[in-house]
């Protein structure tokens, strides 16, 4: 399954545009991560896509939703097991599928946190993550009370099985969301209208 389709599915599963924000804000640190470790970013790129795209019309996380649902779907669209497993094992609790891949393990690192620095993008008065400074998400990951739904441990779980300090795991996820700022709709150009 290459982008373009990857994408379609996407946009036929989800309606919300703060879901496709997140999928496309994976997307893009999945891709700098397989840029950074040599692998195969098209790959990486589908598999961040791809991610949650079920989740808009079952959004149980469980046997019997998230992402379980996505993966029979996945099939029937030609989509590669490399591609399904990894998506499974962001959800290892429900699917019983065991991170084992670095591509597996990045897609957890990142998940969460790419939720944590739109957040943080979205509370800046530019509304422009090019704003978002690596000092800034720190501050605010220590406030458990901003983004609580964020879940940090991931974060840090995730980075340690990277074997990656957290503020450079940060760093290179903050980075790679910055150069994608116009299609994540984080440029600030909607707050200067």
């Amino acid at each position: 399954m290459n982008r373009e389709q990857a994408w379609e599915l996407v946009c036929h599963y989800t309606k919300s545009p703060h879901l496709r924000r997140h999928m496309l804000a994976v997307e893009a640190a999945m891709r700098a991560y397989a840029r950074s470790l040599g692998e195969d970013e098209d790959i990486w790129g589908v598999v961040g896509l791809l991610h949650d795209f079920d989740y808009e019309r079952y959004p149980d996380v469980s046997q019997n939703g998230h992402p379980n649902t996505g993966a029979p779907i996945l099939r029937e669209q030609g989509a590669d097991e490399v591609i399904i497993r990894a998506i499974l094992s962001h959800a290892t609790e429900v699917t019983g599928v065991e991170r084992q891949s670095l591509m597996e393990h990045t897609l957890y690192a990142v998940d969460e946190l790419t939720g944590l620095i739109i957040a943080v993008a979205l509370v800046r008065p530019s509304k422009d993550i090019r704003d978002v400074k690596l000092k800034s998400v720190r501050k605010k990951w220590k406030t458990k009370s901003f983004a609580p739904g964020v879940h940090r441990e991931e974060i840090e779980q995730g980075a340690a099985a990277l074997n990656i300090e957290l503020s450079q795991h940060i760093e290179m996820v903050l980075q790679a969301m910055q150069e994608k700022a116009a299609t994540l709709g984080l440029d600030g150009i909607e707050s200067n209208q």
